[in-house]
């Protein structure tokens, strides 16, 4: 289905990751995930989920102050040609 994109929206990053659609927006509202928007459209890049992941593993996501955000340089990625 989505397995060779590499940035996938907020209802396939939901079914990627299985954290909850409404969750996913949440974590997106809060600036916990970095997020690309096409106009009405958000998109996330699998990597970011992945680290995401691994980042709040024993988290409870549905509080706020508990979750530990992921961030990205552009800059650094774009150095390494690692940018979408």
């Amino acid at each position: 289905m989505h397995t060779d994109k590499l940035a996938l929206t907020i209802e396939e990053a939901s079914e990627y990751t299985g954290i909850g659609r409404n969750t996913m927006r949440m974590l997106v509202d809060w600036k916990k995930i970095p997020v690309l928007k096409v106009g009405r459209k958000t998109i996330i890049k699998r990597e970011t989920l992945e680290e995401f992941i691994l980042l709040n593993e024993n988290n409870n996501l549905r509080i706020e102050d508990e979750v530990i955000p992921v961030f990205h340089n552009a800059k650094k990625e774009m150095e390494r040609g690692e940018c979408i």
